[in-house]
């Protein structure tokens, strides 16, 4: 069998510099490449001790055609972008109130959850949903 890992995964934000924020600040992940091309950007941000696993942010118009930017914009404004994108940490407490101190929506406060994890719930500034798990 062949080895296999994520390498990226992309979220699009309607705007970027508040995103860099809300992942870098609040959650901790690390800035790893700012790229802007043709009036878009797109921005990786890695996470510590997983290296070569980024989260790639960008705006909806980002590689898309007009039409299908246009549309990826209409469900970003709404928060009904894909998702929830779902983290884990080994201190949910922690996580919980630093985020919640950034200024993130909270969707739900810590709680066990029936599946096995304790965990919570945010919006991050363009909407999207952000689950953060801590092992039972």
């Amino acid at each position: 069998m062949t080895d296999i890992s994520l390498s990226y995964s992309p979220l699009t934000v309607d705007d970027v510099d508040a995103a860099i924020d809300f992942y870098r600040d609040a959650l901790g992940l690390e800035l790893v490449n700012d790229v802007s091309s043709d009036g878009h950007r797109w921005v990786s941000l890695g996470f510590s001790g997983q290296p070569g696993l980024m989260l790639v942010l960008s705006d909806p118009g980002a590689g898309r055609s007009p039409e299908d930017g246009d549309a990826l914009q209409r469900l970003v404004v709404k928060g009904s972008g894909p998702g929830p994108i779902v983290f884990n940490t080994t201190d949910l407490d922690a996580t919980f109130e630093r985020v919640r101190a950034a200024g993130a929506e909270v969707l739900q406060e810590p709680k066990v959850q029936p599946w096995g994890p304790r965990d919570c719930a945010f919006r991050d500034p363009a909407g999207n949903h952000i689950r953060i798990n801590q092992a039972a």
